[in-house]
């Protein structure tokens, strides 16, 4: 039985690696890393990307998927939930690092299965909602700006998008805004800003090509 690590990113200057080394942080031995590379989880499904397929062909059942969040698989609710349900059927553990969530078909007492399918339900709408959320910020800000560049863009982010994401998944396993000011090198103020509207900061760093 193998624990393999499905990480994506869907721009070339984000980083595989960090997705892994959160993954052995919050306790998991990794047998292997199947990584799909400047991949939008919105358009392309988990079984269309060149390394998904190749996960679909590798998981057996007893195997444990582990994802940093649902959203890796993907941020389309139908995709995120017909893999997720694939897989349970073929007996796969769907593990994610952020928030230690266990996903199985080994229930078979109704009410547990139907609070695990909410729960995967409620994720997967998340997943896509957090998506929707940017793409709409962005064409907002961009119709206000009416070509004017400087104005579209807004001011530019005090942070990167590793800190960014860094906030995000100490934020996701509980640590307070001290905590990850001090591991981030960010101010209080910026990290309850990202924590409090992660769509609205995400959009500003994609507005400035971070």
């Amino acid at each position: 039985m193998a624990t393999i690590l499905y990480a994506r990113v869907s721009t070339t200057d984000q980083n595989i690696a960090h997705q892994k080394t959160q993954a052995e942080n919050a306790g998991f031995t990794i047998d292997d890393v199947v990584a799909d590379h400047g991949i939008s989880g919105i358009g392309t499904k988990l079984k269309d990307r060149t390394e998904g397929k190749r996960l679909f062909d590798k998981l057996r059942s007893g195997d444990t998927l582990v994802v940093r969040w649902v959203d890796r698989l993907g941020r389309n609710y139908q995709d995120v939930t017909d893999t997720i349900r694939h897989f349970m059927r073929q007996g796969v553990i769907i593990r994610t690092v952020i928030n230690n969530m266990t996903f199985d078909g080994a229930t078979k007492d109704p009410m547990q299965e139907a609070v695990r399918d909410a729960l995967i339900a409620f994720m997967a709408a998340t997943a896509q909602a957090q998506a929707e959320a940017t793409k709409e910020a962005q064409r907002a800000g961009i119709e206000a700006a009416k070509g004017d560049v400087s104005k579209y863009r807004g001011k530019k982010p005090s942070y990167n998008r590793e800190a960014f994401t860094k906030v995000q998944d100490m934020n996701g396993t509980g640590a307070g805004t001290s905590q990850i000011a001090k591991a981030t090198g960010l101010t209080r103020q910026t990290v309850l800003r990202i924590v409090g509207d992660p769509q609205g900061c995400e959009a500003a760093l994609l507005r400035w090509g971070m």
